[in-house]
This record gives structure tokens, sequence and C-alpha cells, in this order.
């Protein structure tokens, strides 16, 4: 039996005007929710859109996103479901994972890749440095074929030569970081000129190995007579020795003059993370360990560890002595474009300090044209390529005792 609604007093009470007001109370109401909601809708259109329109230039303004989310997404890659799922994909670190350390002759390089060693070891980087010492220009067929060796090394590497800038990009190959350390170029000449004839402090026979063919009479040459009378091996082309490392492959960059210099200086600015220089080769240290932590992390430790000076000690060039007044000042002058560069590369150097907050722990020498008339061979001499197998033994030593610490 159906209920009678019509019949109940709540029906009963009620007219049809008081059911039309109160429908329209309820449109009223209903009519009033929506329109509030708009409001608020719209206001947030309108931010999210002044938030979109601020980003948009801020992108473009700065040439895109910052860089460490370029590291950040560099170094996770493009995540999928297969690279989820399968064997995980090699990655490129997001700090300099491939490092070229082109090494100058006679600027400490021996003193270095000592060093090198035994951070390989510890801090589980890939060392390799090359047995070639004495080719340091090489064909273009040569370039091509070290560089991609190199770019085709397991990561991280540090790779280390005697030998020439060589232009990565110009082959359409991805360009290493480079870094580098240089010295005074009439102390660097000397080391080099009286170490090739003499040896170092362990005996003068062993310079019958490292120069057999050389008669006594260049053999015992003084060093005044070599420079004042202009013999080639202290003159030019010879003397200009540390700017082809820097300016490159080109045979112009062997050419003494304004062209090799300046292209040495730009390919400095260009692709070296740092050129220190010897004469404040703990500061340089320091920097390395700064700008490159996952390679040089506590070097300066080790440099200065007992363990390591007793090798690095054990090659003092033996009968070296300054030359006179008047052949330093005929050295400096032919010299001018090598120390026009080196006095760049300490301008660079002292302002990569300062720009990093380094308090320097090394005293820079002035290098001033006076610095001739108190010249002093006091900068740590490097050891030569041919000692290394001489050093072996202490530098297993060595390893040994820093992998227990």
């Amino acid at each position: 039996m159906m209920k009678n609604i019509s019949n109940s007093p709540f029906h009963n009470n009620q007219t049809p005007n008081h059911i039309r007001d109160r429908n329209h109370k309820k449109l009223g109401f209903l009519s009033a929710v929506p329109f509030r909601f708009s409001l608020r809708g719209y206001g947030f259109c309108m931010a999210a859109l002044f938030l979109f329109c601020f980003g948009s230039l801020f992108y473009q303004l700065n040439g895109g996103p910052p860089k460490i989310l370029l590291d950040i997404r560099q170094y996770l890659g493009e995540s999928t479901y297969l690279d989820d799922h399968g064997p995980p994909t090699p990655r490129v670190l997001p700090f300099p994972s491939q490092v070229v350390y082109n090494r100058v002759g006679k600027c400490g390089s021996r003193t270095v890749v000592i060093l090198l060693r035994l951070l390989a070891e510890r801090h589980q980087f890939n060392l390799v440095s090359s047995d070639i010492h004495n080719k340091t220009r090489l064909t273009k067929h040569e370039q091509v074929d070290l560089m991609r060796n190199i770019s085709n090394m397991p990561q991280p590497f540090l790779y280390t030569r005697h030998v020439h800038f060589l232009n990565f990009t110009r082959f359409r190959i991805e360009q290493p970081v480079y870094i580098n350390i240089i010295r005074d170029p009439i102390n660097r000449f000397l080391s080099n000129y009286f170490f090739r004839r003499f040896g170092d402090w362990r005996g003068e026979q062993n310079h019958l190995i490292r120069t057999p063919g050389m008669k006594d009479d260049e053999r015992y040459l003084d060093i005044n007579v070599c420079i004042l009378e202009n013999y080639p091996e202290c003159s030019n082309p010879r003397l200009f020795y540390i700017i082809p490392y820097f300016c490159g492959q080109h045979p112009q960059c062997r050419e003494p003059g304004e062209w090799a210099l300046e292209r040495a200086k730009q390919n400095v600015l260009e692709n070296y993370l740092i050129v220190g220089i010897l004469e404040e080769l703990e500061d340089v240290l320091l920097l390395l360990e700064r700008l490159l932590p996952h390679y040089f992390t506590d070097v300066l430790n080790i440099y200065k560890s007992p363990d390591y000076r007793k090798v690095g000690n054990m090659t003092g060039t033996v009968r070296k002595h300054t030359p006179t007044l008047e052949a330093l000042q005929v050295l400096y002058h032919r010299m001018s474009y090598e120390y026009d560069f080196y006095n760049f590369i300490r301008d660079q150097f002292h302002l990569m300090k300062k720009k990093i907050g380094l308090k320097s722990v090394s005293q820079p020498p002035a290098h001033q044209a006076s610095f001739l008339k108190e010249l002093a061979l006091r900068t740590p001499e490097p050891l030569d390529e041919e000692e290394e197998l001489e050093v072996e033994a202490d530098l297993e030593d060595m390893s040994k005792l820093y992998k227990r610490v």
C-alpha cells in the first residue's frame, strides 16, 4: 500500500509560494558557489602564467638551466624502464673524468707522476703514463690515433705524456681537461744543460747512458762560451721550448714569434683547468686538490712526507753553476717570448689563487729583469724520465706504506 505523502503534516504546511521561495534560495546559493570558485581558479591561473613567463625569461637570459642541474642530468642519464630493469649503463661522472697532463720536460713532471701513482692507488682512477718521451710533434695521422686511444680509456682517467697540445675538437673528438706545470725558462734550460752532461749525485757515469754520442769537447763546454758564442744548443730555436707545448702541433708553433705565443695563451685560457709554476709547487698541489679532489685529495700531505722526500731528493744535478751576468742577460734576451709566456702563466696562476681564496704557502720570487743579478737555482729539481726504473723499488715501498694509512 502506497503512502499518501499529501496527507503528511510537513507537506500540508507548505504553500506553493513557500515552495517557490525555497527553490529560488537554493538556486541563488548554488549560483554563487561556482562564482567564488571561478575567482580562485582565475587567480591561480594568472599566478601560474606569471611564474611560467618569469621562469622562461630567466632561462633564456641565463643560457639554459643551472650548470649543476645539467651535471646531475648528465650523471643520471635518461632513465627508462629497460634501464631500470637491465644492467646499469655507463655514466659520465659530474666531475672532469678525462684529464690530460701534457707535461713539459724538466718542469717537475717526474715529481708529479710519482705522486700520481700513489694517488691512483688510493683514489682508484686510471693513470696512464706514456712510455714515449722523445716525440712531442706528431703527424696528423698520429694525432688522430693518439686522441682516439685517449678518449677510449676507461674513465675516470689521467693521461700523461711529453707531447705538444692536441686539439681534440678539430677532429670532432670530445676535448679532455688539460693541466700542466712550467718553470722559470732560464732555470729550466740550465737544469737540462748540466743534467744531460753530468747526471746527478749518484755518480757521473749515468750521463754516458743518456748522451752516449756526446763528445768530450761538447760535454765539458763552458756554459758561458755556449751562450756568448751562439752555439746551437744555447740559441733559438732550441731555446723556444715551453711555448710549443701549449701552442700545439701546427708547424708555426715551433717558430719563435708572436703567432705561437698568442696561440699558446689562447689555448691555456680555453682548454687548461690549471697551469702552475714549479717555483710555487706546494700551491700548485693545493689548487689541484681543490679543483680535482677525485684525483688529488691528500696530495700535499704525501708530498711533504719524509718517505716521499727520500725519493724526490735522489736527483740533484751535479756541476751545476750559474752563468755570468753577461751570459744571463744574453740568454734572457733570446728567451723573451718564453718569459712573456711564463709571466702570463704566473699572473693567471696568482689570479686563480686569489679567486679561490687560497692562502699561499709559497713565496713567489721576483721575475723582473733585476732577478738576473741574483738568479738562484732554487726550484725543486725534477726527476728525469730515465730515472723511473731507479726509483721503482722506493716507490713500491711507499705504495705499501700508504695502503696501510
